[in-house]
């Protein structure tokens, strides 16, 4: 069992591009914020860039209808695009993950260095 486990736990900390909260999906709600699918192409491959060009394109012609079909066009594209991004690494979507899962203290220490350009949390405290 304890060796299933140390497998699990790899997984887990791959898997965090699929939450709510994650990068990816924060990245998807800027680029919708902004009108620029630019902003997320880093997160899939090359050969993806059209399905999330097409699916940007749509998402945003829906969300002019009316708030519900907003929220619902957000949500396919944020979906669509974890789709490709885990695809791109090799690993199944199982869907998008609800906000605020414990994800141990290393990979939130990961997204704020990325978010501060400060790669050394003893810095922050000094």
């Amino acid at each position: 069992m304890l060796a299933a486990a140390a497998f699990l736990v790899p997984l887990a900390a791959q898997a965090h591009c699929d939450g709510l909260d994650g990068p990816v999906v924060k990245a998807a709600q800027k680029a919708l914020a902004d009108g620029n699918v630019n902003l997320v192409l880093a997160w899939v491959q090359k050969a993806d860039e059209t399905e999330i060009r097409h699916a940007f394109k749509e998402t945003l012609a829906v969300c002019t209808l009316n708030a519900q079909a907003r929220e619902l066009a957000d949500l396919y594209f944020s979906e669509t695009l974890v789709r490709c991004h885990r695809a791109g690494e090799g690993a199944p979507f199982t869907s998008l993950k609800p906000a605020g899962r414990n994800l141990g203290p290393a990979i939130p220490a990961g997204d704020k260095a990325l978010e501060t350009g400060n790669l050394d949390s003893r810095r922050s405290r000094l």
